[in-house]
């Protein structure tokens, strides 16, 4: 087992798009089973390379020389936090949104699927209010989420 320590935070640059599309695909299907699928494997690896990384603050955490983790920031929203299988419970999603929080400080604002139980008890222990339930008519999937908010004086 890899220690948190060894684990790092840094910048996600375009020679790590293969890579970062590889978690999350994995990950989401990992996490998300129940979740219908709305683009292909391949739309999703040119949407990492050609959109994630070029309109959003993408971190990555790396440990040794593999990414286990990816962040992406767009603003006070925090756009995507997937691990990859077998990395949970390691601390690398605290790591992770500590670096969230620092990169926007006053604010955070996050969609969660209402089925993703993992997903909402990670944020809610970590200060996330619900602010708002959708019905799904907002995502591409269909699937009733949750708009949560973190605020440094709410947590």
């Amino acid at each position: 087992m890899k220690r948190r320590d060894a684990t790092r935070i840094e910048r996600a640059t375009a020679d790590d798009a293969a890579e970062i599309a590889e978690l999350y695909l994995a990950s989401r299907t990992q996490a998300l089973p129940f979740l219908r699928r709305v683009h292909s494997d391949a739309q999703t690896r040119r949407w990492i390379a050609d959109t994630l990384l070029t309109t959003r603050e993408t971190w990555i955490a790396r440990s040794g020389e593999s990414i286990v983790g990816v962040l992406a920031l767009q603003g006070e929203d925090l756009d995507q936090l997937y691990l990859l299988p077998g990395w949970y419970r390691r601390g690398i999603g605290s790591l992770m949104l500590t670096k969230a929080k620092e990169l926007s400080p006053a604010r955070l604002t996050l969609f969660t699927f209402q089925r993703n139980a993992r997903a909402r008890a990670f944020y809610e222990a970590h200060g996330f209010h619900i602010v708002e339930m959708g019905d799904g008519t907002g995502n591409e999937e269909g699937e009733p989420d949750i708009l949560y908010e973190w605020r440094p004086d709410r947590s």
